[in-house]
């Protein structure tokens, strides 16, 4: 079954073929047709007023993780749940629940993904396809991020030196995906504080067997007065320093901050963010790692979408591959910008 590969007004990628159409991650659509949710951020997620207006009874492809998520956070959609026989659906280790879109032998649609280990989701096995269709959101050279384990040396570290001085440490991610994976890597320490949106997706993902460290819910620990009693860690929503509940527990506990996130790269992202300390760990593939994606594919045709697409593009071009944006067409080999260092050591975030 052959596909046309095509993006909407809204850049949104729609496949067709003459007997049906299949929206990829789409937040809106015009018609009763297929649906693939690679996983149940909200940016991926069909909006609701969608899911109320259509009739999508067996036309939304995900995993059931993905829909035990959305369900928890307002999606409802389990009837509309269904399985074609020329789809499968591939674990790409963004969050519980991510799936790439495998259609054949024809196209891979890897929505959003990772290929390393970090604590208990695992590096991907990527299929071969004709068709590439890969998201890159760090598709510019500058983003390489530290080994997993200097990560965590570092932070462990980082941990200690606080708690010696009675200093309690906050480490922040997004709510759903890093937050869990924070919880893991660092819950040993105690008391481990957990903010109330963390807290129901962490007891979501032990639902579906993620053994995760056990932790007091933010509002729990509050009423118990343990914020008091510090030090402690907490997990929270990655957000700015100067936020007023952020800035409440730098003036009365002391307390440092540390943000997760790929774009900490960036030199200036720490003080944008008014951050003690940043660390560049992400759940997306960095530059080099999106090269690896692209190898074990070994596609003929590759389209880019999110993130640095173009710039993915046109390095891909410049490697012998057929190569362009999905939303842009463009095959266009832009001069370089002027690279920022790759970083050996973790010591310039601190």
């Amino acid at each position: 079954m052959l596909y046309q590969i095509t993006s909407d007004a809204k850049h949104q990628i729609l496949l067709t073929s003459k007997e049906k159409k299949i929206y990829l991650d789409p937040r809106q659509i015009l018609a009763e047709n297929y649906v693939f949710i690679s996983h149940a951020h909200i940016d991926h997620m069909l909006n609701k007023t969608a899911i109320k207006k259509y009739n999508l009874r067996n036309k939304i492809m995900c995993s059931p993780e993905t829909v035990a998520i959305a369900n928890l956070r307002g999606y409802i959609f389990e009837k509309e749940i269904c399985y074609q026989d020329d789809c499968t659906l591939v674990d790409t280790g963004h969050i519980l629940g991510s799936k790439g879109l495998l259609i054949g032998n024809e196209i891979f649609y890897t929505g959003d993904l990772s290929m390393r280990d970090r604590a208990f989701l695992r590096k991907p096995t990527i299929p071969r396809a004709e068709t590439l269709i890969i998201e890159t959101t760090f598709g510019k050279p500058d983003y390489i991020f530290p080994p997993i384990e200097q990560i965590t040396h570092s932070v462990n570290s980082l941990i200690s030196e606080m708690y010696s001085r009675g200093i309690p440490v906050i480490l922040m991610g997004y709510s759903l995906g890093k937050a869990q994976v924070l919880t893991s890597l660092f819950g040993a320490w105690k008391p481990l504080i957990v903010h109330d949106e963390i807290f129901k997706f962490n007891q979501m993902y032990k639902q579906f067997g993620v053994s995760l460290e056990d932790s007091i819910s933010l509002s729990d620990a509050k009423e118990l007065g343990l914020l008091e009693k510090g030090p402690w860690i907490m997990i929270h929503p990655l957000t700015n320093g100067k936020h007023p509940k952020i800035a409440h527990y730098r003036e009365k506990y002391g307390a440092i901050t540390i943000g997760f996130s790929g774009w900490g790269i960036n030199r200036n992202y720490r003080n944008m963010m008014n951050l003690d300390y940043v660390i560049p760990f992400s759940d997306h593939c960095d530059h080099s790692e999106l090269l690896e994606v692209v190898k074990k594919c070994n596609p003929s045709k590759i389209y880019t979408f999110h993130g640095f697409e173009e710039e993915f593009a046109n390095y891909l071009v410049k490697l012998g591959y057929d190569a362009e944006s999905v939303t842009k067409g463009s095959r266009t080999v832009k001069k370089e910008s002027k690279r920022l260092p790759k970083t050996k050591s973790l010591d310039i975030y601190f």
